[in-house]
């Protein structure tokens, strides 16, 4: 029987309620599909709750445990407990990231047609949507020199053509499996890694994959078309810090980021998968939170972790059929906790019900 080794990383804040979720969604997925696999999970400790058990933020065994691993999946890391000490929480996981070689962050977006009026914008605008952020993950201002001197401080920004083609090359592939369109999405009439940036992207289509429609945006028009027309847009290609910030933008439109599921995926090795939402410390052990992200990026995990397409496709089915019969949570408008949403969602999983859409996101 094949054994699947899943790392599971709590974290901080709502980190270990909605890592509990999705843990319950894939032990039933193990349960109701009669193949030859099973699950075996590993809990070790990031963020906040490292540093304060050990001093650090990534701690050795915790990397140890996830290079050795098949997937891992993580809560959220952060707090403000941490944000005045020598090493904060988020270091881990850009640490995780760059250790691992997840150059490649994936956080598809579509809205569920009940939910659309939970969008802070208008039906017609909103309908529809169905596009994927392909955002560089290991280089950029995040992981450059970082100086404060006196009362001056800088951060480098460095890009490499390699950095740029491998990213690009993912958007384009994953652009063919979609709707054959790229958005990429760069500060090129100010920023001198942009300007590479839109060189190498450029290039990359041009000699292999002129089949693909390719559009340039500056970030700062995008941020604003992202809300007047969002269903304009198929696959976004940006770089690191843009990526973080548009994402999270994009991930409103669908009415909470609490719905957002990413995927952090590298050329060979384990990927990392994980909710949007970040650690919500303000409702941190109330089970309150909303665990959708959380279980939607656990069939990511199944799909692109570790190739369970008929795994995964019973999850994303049952969490759309869960929200179609009216399973909410507060930040949808409900009254359901995290714990009753999940329940909801493995009461569908247990029916077998199908799905009429999937989120569509592919790469290579």
């Amino acid at each position: 029987m094949k054994e699947y080794r899943i790392t599971l990383l709590p974290g901080d804040g709502v980190g270990p309620e909605v890592t509990r979720a999705a843990r319950e969604v894939l032990e039933v997925v193990a349960e109701r599909f009669h193949r030859q696999f099973k699950f075996k999970f590993d809990t070790h400790l990031i963020g906040g709750a490292a540093i304060d058990a050990t001093g650090e933020p990534l701690p050795g065994d915790t990397l140890t445990a996830c290079r050795a691993s098949d997937a891992v999946f993580l809560g959220a890391v952060g707090g403000p407990q941490w944000e005045r000490g020598p090493k904060r929480p988020e270091q881990g996981l850009l640490a995780l990231r760059k250790a691992l070689g997840l150059f490649a962050n994936v956080r598809p977006l579509r809205i569920y047609p009940e939910l659309v009026d939970r969008s802070p914008l208008k039906a017609e605008i909103v309908e529809d949507v169905d596009f994927v952020v392909f955002r560089e993950l290991t280089g950029g201002s995040y992981f450059g020199e970082k100086k404060r001197v006196g009362d001056t401080a800088s951060d480098e920004c460095v890009y490499s053509v390699g950095e740029v083609e491998r990213i690009a090359r993912a958007a384009f592939i994953a652009a063919r499996a979609r709707r054959g369109k790229v958005t990429s999405v760069d500060k090129a009439n100010v920023l001198e890694t942009s300007r590479l940036w839109r060189e190498v992207v450029s290039e990359v289509h041009a000699r292999d994959f002129s089949d693909v429609r390719l559009e340039h945006a500056l970030v700062d028009s995008m941020s604003m078309q992202l809300i007047r027309q969002p269903r304009a847009y198929d696959v976004i290609l940006t770089e690191n810090m843009f990526g973080d910030i548009l994402s999270d933008e994009a991930s409103v439109l669908g009415g909470s980021i609490g719905l957002a599921p990413s995927a952090s995926v590298g050329a060979g090795g384990p990927g990392l998968f994980e909710p949007v939402h970040g650690s919500a410390p303000d409702i941190a052990g109330r089970d309150i939170c909303n665990p959708v992200g959380a279980i939607i990026s656990a069939a990511l995990l199944l799909r692109y972790g570790l190739r369970l397409h008929e795994e995964a496709d019973a999850i994303e089915a049952a969490v759309e059929s869960a929200i179609a019969r009216g399973a909410r949570t507060s930040d949808l408008g409900g009254k359901l906790s995290c714990t009753a949403m999940t329940d909801a969602i493995i009461d569908r999983l247990h029916q077998g019900d199908s799905a009429h859409h999937r989120v569509q996101m592919h790469w290579g």
